[in-house]
């Protein structure tokens, strides 16, 4: 959990506090303050949530990378005969295809 998820549930609990405060004694500025309080707390752990989400995307496409990676460099030095084989072929096909015929 980061810091706005945290910020975001303590100040949504605190609007909650402050609208039943207002609630019992029937102050209907402090009633409105909670319910303020309460949606702009929601708003921010939510906030805090799409950024955990986007930061775990982050994380799974780096590791893929990574892995790529590493089966790449295996590859090439288990069989560096096919690797340049495939780099040659790879090399005319695009070549191929910038001509125009």
């Amino acid at each position: 959990m980061n810091e706005d998820r945290a910020a975001g549930t303590v100040r949504n609990m605190g609007g909650k506090v402050q609208e039943g405060v207002g609630r019992v004694t029937g102050d209907a500025k402090s009633q409105a303050e909670g319910l303020i309080n309460q949606a702009a707390g929601a708003a921010q752990d939510l906030y805090g949530e799409a950024k955990d989400t986007a930061s775990d995307a982050a994380q799974v496409v780096r590791q893929g990378a990574v892995d790529a990676e590493d089966y790449i460099r295996h590859t090439i030095e288990k069989r560096p005969y096919t690797t340049a084989f495939v780099a040659l072929c790879a090399g005319w096909f695009i070549g191929r295809m910038g001509r125009r015929d």
